[in-house]
């Protein structure tokens, strides 16, 4: 049953992430095809684009994530248990000791970052910290390390990238729109009067669809990350205990941002996912998150 949700898991977020490139390639296709009459030169230049604007999401990402959650790194005589915990599950997931860090904020809460292993990190709020005990803390430090060892990190950063590139380039093609930009290829006779309607709603929605599977992929790695834990800890009580008790917890972390709000355990503004449909949600149900880990 574990290594079969497991499974599942890896296949949706691949057939996820071939449905984000595909969509991101498509609105290139549209771009130039309403302004430059033909099906190439768009996808040239979403490619550049992306070829430019995605090394350097990961290059900086990780500690963009850290000093915006106002993280401190702490070394084994700050906190000898958290230490021991980490050192134990990264051996048993065989990746290298992540960093340790910790913040100072009274919500239970906690999140990993590093495109690679080799470059890790884990990061506990003080709330989480003084909430949990050591079967609990393992559940959620086994959640964070499995992020790392999955390659989850780098797969949301190049999603939130992707995004940004289809945003960007479809702001772009709406402008030309608006201002009479994409007249050249309007007025061509041989334009398709239905392929350009279909580039246009394409343009206008593709940010909308972006932001879909962004949340899809984030949603679908945050079950594969609790299944992994278990995988690592063999024991599905503590990470259960955990996640019920962040849940009961009313506390918003405060530093928290809307872009990295998708790499806690747990989404950080409680007051605004009352308000989210799942559809729009960072996060799975925690009740289906608790759900499946009774069931394995």
């Amino acid at each position: 049953m574990l290594y079969q949700q497991i499974q599942n898991n890896k296949r949706k977020t691949v057939l996820l992430v071939v449905l984000f490139s595909v969509l991101v390639l498509v609105v290139g296709w549209a771009i130039g095809y309403l302004f430059n009459n033909d099906w190439v030169s768009g996808i040239v230049i979403t490619l550049i684009v992306l070829a430019i604007y995605i090394p350097i999401t990961l290059k900086t990402a990780g500690s963009q994530v850290l000093n915006m959650s106002g993280s401190k790194e702490i070394q084994r005589e700050d906190h000898p248990q958290l230490f021991g915990v980490v050192e134990e599950l990264s051996l048993a997931a065989r990746i290298p000791m992540p960093k340790v860090y910790i913040v100072n904020d009274p919500a239970p809460n906690a999140f990993a970052t590093g495109i690679k292993p080799e470059k890790g990190a884990v990061a506990f709020t003080t709330g989480l910290l003084d909430r949990l005990n050591r079967e609990e803390l393992s559940g959620v430090a086994a959640h964070e390390i499995s992020h790392i060892r999955n390659y989850d990190i780098r797969l949301m950063t190049i999603s939130v990238a992707l995004v940004g590139v289809i945003v960007l380039i479809a702001n772009i093609g709406s402008r030309m729109m608006l201002f009479g930009g994409g007249r050249r290829g309007g007025n061509n006779k041989n334009n398709n009067p239905i392929v350009m309607i279909l580039a246009i709603v394409l343009v206008i929605l593709a940010p909308l669809a972006a932001q879909f599977a962004k949340l899809a992929v984030s949603r679908n790695r945050e079950y594969l990350a609790d299944a992994s834990a278990v995988e690592l800890t063999r024991n599905p009580k503590g990470l259960i205990n955990a996640l019920t008790k962040i849940s009961q917890d009313p506390n918003e972390v405060k530093d928290a941002k809307e872009a990295t709000a998708s790499m806690y355990i747990s989404y950080p503004f409680k007051k605004k996912r009352k308000k989210n449909s799942a559809l729009w949600s960072t996060h799975p149900p925690m009740e289906s998150r608790i759900e499946q880990l009774q069931n394995m």
